[in-house]
């Protein structure tokens, strides 16, 4: 469904990539996506959690089995148990990390709006920027000299038909947000 929703967006596009319906269509998907991310991940966290407090429960019942047994010293089977308790924790904190948010790493991201990038594209002094942020930019008349260094290209203005789509990034940014359903969060 993801590369059919991206194409769909892309699509939706048509001639204007600062479109107001492009910008629309991205906050609904995005929305319906966090959603989506947060009943199963809300689910899962549930699941864990019983998990864990079985996997507890039995480590527990072990160690007084050990205990009662006396198979190893008190101390052996007290170091043991606190031994295998942490290694679970460990275990159990691992599990969780995916839907624990946390920051989206800076390459996702554009550099003017520093929100994750949906349609990046590469200028041809090498940076990537978000298309719809370079291509507003491109409009107005920029006098900050940031700018004006920003958007040229040996000394000439940058030209729309300059930006090349960074797929690569594009393809990172998805697959980041596969695994990370809680970047999908707006505002």
């Amino acid at each position: 469904m993801e590369v059919s929703v991206v194409w769909h967006l892309d699509l939706g596009r048509g001639a204007d990539s600062m479109g107001y319906m492009v910008e629309e269509i991205w906050q609904a998907l995005a929305r319906a996506k966090y959603l989506e991310w947060e009943q199963a991940s809300s689910k899962r966290s549930w699941e864990l959690q019983s998990l864990k407090e079985a996997c507890e429960a039995a480590l527990e019942e072990k160690y007084v089995l050990d205990i009662s047994r006396a198979e190893e010293s008190s101390d052996e089977a007290t170091t043991n148990h606190l031994r295998h308790m942490e290694a679970l924790r460990e275990v159990f904190s691992k599990a969780a990390e995916a839907d624990t948010p946390n920051e989206v790493p800076d390459y996702l991201c554009c550099k003017i709006t520093l929100d994750i990038f949906r349609d990046p594209v590469i200028t041809p002094s090498g940076l990537t920027y978000e298309r719809a942020v370079i291509l507003e930019h491109l409009q107005k008349v920029i006098v900050c000299f940031w700018w004006v260094t920003l958007i040229q290209s040996q000394g000439k203005p940058l030209d729309q038909s300059q930006l090349i789509p960074n797929l690569a990034i594009k393809e990172a940014v998805h697959a980041f947000l596969d695994k990370h359903g809680w970047a999908y969060k707006t505002s």
